[in-house]
């Protein structure tokens, strides 16, 4: 390996035909080069549809009533019902991996109508019931003031936090917020705190900040729902799924609305949880695909490097011919070939490693420079362990594609190399 005079040879037999061994080592470049950009926009594409999922608890389900669709102990087979106050309880007491078990209460004006005044303006928002852990469980920032908190919700106290699409359009620009009052249905309430979504979807757009959330207490004497729930959002402990409770809850709440156990369709819901593993899944089939394609792509240079080297021990016999002759061992002309296979394959390689690595620094401070708020494509890279995977990958690479060109050389006879022309 540290032979001065064999690494002179493997470097003269490379040079010896430039444009030849560069053609070769493009073939190993390109491979690399591809197998390295391919694992870098996978990565990106999925940090990107990671970033819509960020301040979201993705452990999450969502529950609401629908119509039964069976009859069930004498009850009719279509009927109506609805969640309680009682029921929020009886899931945390029934089932202690569940973390929050938020009820959550909606009204809102959907014809456009205006629902909200303050002064002379006015504005049709969808006010919203909630318990203080739903920042725990959705896209939501605090930016001025608070959120409501568990006193808000024992005392039934009247306030109200609000985003900027509700301030741009009920105030002006050197107003302050906090402080203030609107009147919601007619009634006053003092606003505690300014919000900002975020997500992939517009995060900033004013669209997405005009929601209004009070304390659900406050919600449901305010606006006369009695104990009524509207739907639910529960996340479990880090360490159960959603996925797996869900059977058990639903049937859980079957049995507590005296609901046929089969009627799958009076519960209705949505598995956060189970939809976010279908991306995860995919973005698993991506990576697969990139390491599937990119080696592919990357053998077809390590066999034309092997084609190259078959060539090279054609016209190097009468040479391999005279070292045997003068006493060169089997072990020593093997190493020879591999070693120039190897370094070929490296050098072409790491090179292909370093213009992936530099397009991928440019790229990023392209990127890095525009807007991040509904990117579906952020930070393309690779991580150390895929550098070292893809060394591994060339060192085998260059064995495999000098491995059958040494062993020609190894199995040609002293007296036969040196006859030949």
């Amino acid at each position: 390996m540290f032979d001065r005079e064999k690494w002179n040879e493997i470097l003269e037999a490379l040079t010896a035909n430039t444009f030849r061994t560069l053609l070769t080592a493009f073939g190993v470049f390109w491979g690399i080069f591809i197998l390295v950009i391919l694992l870098a926009a996978s990565k990106g594409l999925e940090n990107g549809i990671r970033s819509g999922f960020d301040g979201i608890a993705t452990n999450t389900m969502f529950m609401w009533t629908q119509g039964t669709s069976k009859p069930y102990k004498g009850l009719p087979k279509i009927r109506d019902y609805s969640f309680r106050n009682s029921d929020v309880d009886a899931l945390k007491q029934k089932f202690p991996d569940l973390l929050y078990v938020s009820p959550r209460n909606r009204l809102g004006d959907f014809n456009g109508l205006s629902n909200v005044v303050r002064g002379t303006k006015t504005g049709a928002y969808t006010i919203n019931g909630d318990y203080p852990e739903l920042v725990k469980q959705e896209q939501m920032d605090i930016v001025k003031g608070r959120f409501v908190n568990h006193q808000d919700i024992l005392a039934r106290r009247k306030v109200v936090v609000i985003g900027s699409g509700v301030i741009s359009e009920l105030y002006t620009n050197a107003e302050g917020v906090v402080g203030t009052y609107i009147k919601i249905n007619g009634i006053n309430f003092m606003v505690v705190g300014v919000y900002k979504k975020k997500g992939n979807n517009g995060g900033n757009a004013e669209e997405a900040q005009k929601d209004i959330y009070i304390p659900f207490t406050t919600f449901q004497q305010a606006f006369n729902f009695g104990d009524k729930v509207g739907w639910m959002a529960l996340t479990a402990n880090d360490d159960a799924s959603i996925t797996e409770l869900k059977p058990g809850i639903l049937a859980f709440m079957r049995e507590r609305h005296t609901i046929h156990p089969d009627d799958e369709r009076a519960v209705g819901n949505f598995d956060l949880f189970a939809e976010f593993q279908k991306v995860q899944d995919l973005f698993n089939v991506l990576t697969f695909i990139a390491y599937f394609v990119g080696t592919l792509v990357l053998l077809s240079g390590i066999i034309g490097i092997s084609n190259i080297m078959l060539i090279v021990v054609k016209e190097r016999t009468n040479e391999i011919g005279i070292r045997r002759a003068l006493g060169a061992t089997p072990g020593a002309i093997r190493s020879q070939i591999l070693l120039e296979a190897i370094f070929l394959t490296i050098i072409a390689g790491m090179f292909g490693i370093a213009v992936a690595t530099g397009l991928l620094a440019i790229l990023n401070m392209i990127l890095a420079s525009m807007p991040s708020e509904g990117m579906m494509f952020i930070n393309p890279s690779v991580d150390l362990m895929v550098v070292f995977i893809a060394l591994l990958i060339l060192v085998g690479s260059g064995l495999l594609a000098g491995f059958i060109p040494a062993q020609t050389a190894i199995n040609v006879k002293p007296v036969d190399a040196l006859r030949a022309e």
